[in-house]
């Protein structure tokens, strides 16, 4: 195999040494009585020597599928998620219609889960399933992938092993793990055209076949989510560093081109679109913060520990040659820079969320880092299991906020809210909801999230729904337009999203005692607050 393939050759002699260093351990714990042994657990075995890859990959996997999967179901859904599910429970048909308009970035993944509703329903454990296996897909994935990168330096095993655990405690990833979008999806078929990707590029493939199927699979990478198409920049850095030669350049930028062309369709139709997230603008999402501690860390500490151990294998990838941080580092820089970029000079672009498919470079970045850090002596493979275990605590409060009730969108709690509804009003009430709130966080959104709350009840200020629009919203009449409609309706429930610090009085309540209504009851759930309005009626 040529010195120049990307993450091996004779020119790593720091991951080289560390591996030595390693088998020389296993050898001298050998020769002792009991050798290192703890109840039959052998840590070498996970973090030290190489071995076959493969079933520790499907076991990790499968274990980062479970560990993000418990608990998903327990946040309510937030407007993000109610996107998704309004989207997917229209007809078939006015899908198309919609995806003209709106959202085309996120359209394949709208129509599938439109059948898995119908197979599965909408609870927020069904809609969430899918995010969660994809995150363990991911998590495999990862493993295979630091494996690939490192297969004749540094331990590969110990790195590997390393980075599906760290991919399973990061933040980010249980969080995508936990939610009804297309991220998780896209970052786990990311993480596998990276893994096709080093793959041709090592074994130096010129076949054509093998580099069709790389086009297809990154075509359908963009379907999934757009911003996956930045990985052929990631994968362009990654190719000139490892100096493949020409044929197989040529191969490579011939896929990403037909990759491109395959996915023209939602290109166009997401640059057309490109005013619906303008809002972005004005968000100040492009914060230190939120770059290097909310993105993929949730909190200080770990990101501190995390961006430490990023730092010693960059320097350590460096020191050795090794040709992997070229693909590692670029990953991990290149998407979040061109976003950034483009945010301040062409439009609104930048948000957490997109980048999660950098994940699975975050993680090898960080595994490596533990093992170069940790790589001497016969306890190596004890001390990296210490240092996972230290992330994993560093980790753990983000973890178990992540799945309290009120974790997304800074407490969304459409689900309790109607619920309220469910439990206090009676059929033949009126509902009304806040619509001074943005679209993502209207109370509206818990009446086709949650509708068995709502069975019975006048939904009086409906003016169009939104499966007939090519919008995402319904259309709504103001409280003074549909005065008519509540002449015998005697109870009207109003939900408002409560505004931290504003002592006005809402819209909704102030309309609705003009026309005779007084407060009854007035219930506080989170953010929301449901107030129950009666009168006499003739």
């Amino acid at each position: 195999m040529s010195t120049t393939e990307i993450g091996t050759g004779a020119a790593d002699t720091g991951a080289i040494e560390i591996d030595a260093v390693d088998r020389a351990g296993a050898v001298r714990r050998s020769e002792r009585p009991g050798g290192t042994r703890f109840g039959g657990l052998r840590p070498s075995r996970w973090f030290g020597a190489d071995a076959g890859i493969g079933p520790v990959a499907a076991l990790l996997g499968a274990a980062g599928w479970l560990l993000t999967f418990i608990g998903s179901w327990i946040p309510a859904f937030w407007g993000d998620e109610a996107a998704s599910v309004m989207s997917a429970e229209r007809p078939l048909a006015t899908i198309w219609r919609e995806l003209g308009r709106v959202d085309a970035v996120h359209g394949a993944y709208y129509v599938f889960l439109h059948f898995w509703i119908d197979a599965f329903g909408a609870s927020e454990l069904s809609v969430r399933l899918p995010s969660s296996i994809a995150a363990g897909v991911a998590v495999a994935g990862t493993v295979v992938l630091a494996h690939r990168l490192f297969a004749r330096s540094a331990s590969p095993r110990a790195v590997a092993v390393v980075a599906g655990l760290v991919m399973i405690l990061l933040p980010r990833v249980s969080y995508m793990a936990a939610e009804g979008r297309s991220y998780a999806i896209g970052t786990a078929v990311a993480t596998w055209l990276a893994v096709l990707f080093v793959t041709l590029l090592q074994r130096r493939v010129t076949r054509r076949l093998p580099w069709i199927g790389f086009a297809l699979l990154f075509a359908a990478s963009i379907y999934v989510f757009l911003y996956l198409v930045l990985l052929a920049v990631v994968f362009a850095v990654a190719l000139l560093a490892a100096r493949p030669g020409r044929a197989v350049i040529r191969r490579w930028f011939s896929a990403v081109a037909a990759g491109v062309l395959l996915a023209a369709p939602v290109i166009v139709y997401a640059l057309g679109e490109h005013g619906q997230i303008s809002f972005l603008a004005h968000r100040n999402y492009v914060t230190f913060t939120r770059m290097f501690v909310i993105q993929w860390f949730g909190n200080p500490w770990l990101a501190l520990a995390c961006w430490a151990l990023i730092v010693v294998a960059v320097v350590a990838l460096i020191r050795s040659r090794n040709r992997a941080v070229a693909l590692l580092l670029g990953w991990v820089v290149l998407p979040m820079g061109l976003l950034i970029f483009g945010n301040a000079v062409i439009a609104p672009m930048y948000t957490i969320r997109y980048l999660s498919f950098c994940t699975p470079a975050v993680s090898i970045l960080v595994a490596f880092g533990v093992c170069a850090l940790f790589s001497r002596g016969a306890a190596a493979g004890w001390i990296r299991a210490a240092a996972v275990l230290a992330l994993v605590a560093l980790a753990l409060p983000t973890e178990v906020f992540q799945r309290t009730e009120f974790a997304k969108d800074g407490g969304s709690d459409l689900r309790q809210a109607a619920q309220v509804i469910g439990s206090n009003a009676k059929a033949g009430d009126a509902v009304v909801f806040d619509e001074t709130a943005k679209p993502s966080r209207k109370p509206r959104l818990a009446l086709h999230l949650y509708p068995q709350y709502f069975t019975g009840l006048s939904d009086v200020t409906l003016r169009s729904p939104y499966s007939q629009r090519s919008g995402i919203w319904d259309s709504v009449w103001p409280i003074a337009a549909i005065a008519p409609s509540l002449q015998r309706t005697s109870a009207v429930w109003d939900l408002e999203l409560v505004t931290p610090g504003s002592t006005a009085i809402p819209a909704n309540i102030v309309a609705l005692e003009r026309l005779g209504y007084s407060i009854s009851r007035q219930i506080p759930v989170h953010r929301t607050v449901v107030y129950e309005l009666t009168r006499e009626t003739p």
